[in-house]
């Protein structure tokens, strides 16, 4: 649980440095393009040669796919009928359907089940929520951000398919799946693991950097859309699929728990970093993170008093 603490104190120093006249106005979009292109990677290399795909659960490596095919039209048809401008559309599409599930998924799992909820946690985010990241949220960054000297609102083929090639998490990605069951010499594994864990304290103090507590107009009735989607939502469509395979499988509870985390702080990373509404994606990151402590005990208490009941 000193995760929490962790989180608050690294939200807590980005305000502290907000008010501070050493720190530009653009420090927030320095920190996340350390993230992307130095953090980030070294999260991938650290992560994905190391994957198994063995017989494991279904239940936790499908969900968060299943929950990302219902999440998007949901979003998409939200957008439309309140009038989203495209950045906010953008923006809500990368970080609602993408939940925070290791640095905040595991502690809590392990907090709620014990060590033996750690393998299910692990499955979730290894096989769902980082690849939907690296794969998904990279495509929608590129379709719906918007350089200044393109032509056309809309990027052409081509111009997705670069800015995809050349977006170093998705470099990352290829190169590590490229150098599966190669084992790093021990220098290099101790480089990359102090690279990774860089990752979560620099976005943070980047989330409270650029954390508003007074949203502009416009942004706030989108917040209080992802935070329903993301902390109430997704979860209940998760326990609703899952409900007839038995609540007292462990690995039923654990995957339902991961889709109730708050949003990543690397998809939020990602939408900022690619100009899709920064302020309102820093909220979303950061007003979730402080209302799951209030969610997720009320989630893992209506999962035991239904297991009691069923």
């Amino acid at each position: 649980m000193a995760n929490f603490l962790y989180i608050a104190g690294y939200v807590f120093i980005g305000l502290l440095l907000r008010r501070s006249p050493q720190f530009p106005q653009n420090t927030g979009q320095i920190l996340n393009a350390y993230v992307i292109y130095v953090a980030l990677p070294a999260l991938v290399f650290q992560k994905i040669p190391y994957l198994t795909f063995g017989k494991e659960l279904l239940y936790p490596a499908l969900m968060p796919w299943i929950l990302l095919l219902l999440t998007v039209p949901a979003v998409l048809a939200i957008a439309r009928w309140r009038g989203w401008s495209r950045s906010t559309t953008g923006a809500m599409l990368i970080v609602i359907p993408l939940g925070n599930t290791s640095f905040i998924g595991f502690p809590m799992i392990e907090a709620f089940f014990g060590p033996e909820g750690i393998p299910y946690a692990l499955l979730y985010d290894q096989l769902g929520s980082f690849f939907i990241l690296s794969i998904y949220a990279t495509i929608i960054a590129a379709v719906y951000s918007h350089d200044p000297g393109e032509d056309s609102h809309r990027p052409s083929a081509k111009t997705i398919a670069w800015k995809i090639i050349k977006f170093p998490p998705f470099v990352a990605l290829l190169a590590a799946f490229a150098v599966r069951g190669v084992e790093y010499p021990e220098v290099a594994q101790h480089f990359i693991d102090s690279l990774a864990v860089t990752l979560v304290p620099v976005i943070m103090v980047a989330v409270g950097f650029q954390l508003r507590f007074r949203l502009p107009q416009e942004d706030r009735g989108p917040l209080v859309w992802a935070l329903g989607l993301k902390l109430v939502a997704t979860p209940l469509v998760a326990l609703a699929l899952l409900i007839g395979f038995g609540l007292d499988d462990l690995a039923v509870q654990v995957t339902i728990m991961e889709a109730a985390m708050p949003a990543m702080i690397s998809a939020g990373a990602l939408a900022i970093m690619a100009g899709l509404a920064p302020t309102l994606s820093a909220a979303v990151v950061g007003y979730g993170v402080l209302a799951c402590f209030a969610t997720l005990p009320l989630w893992y208490f209506i999962l035991q008093y239904l297991q009691q009941l069923i």
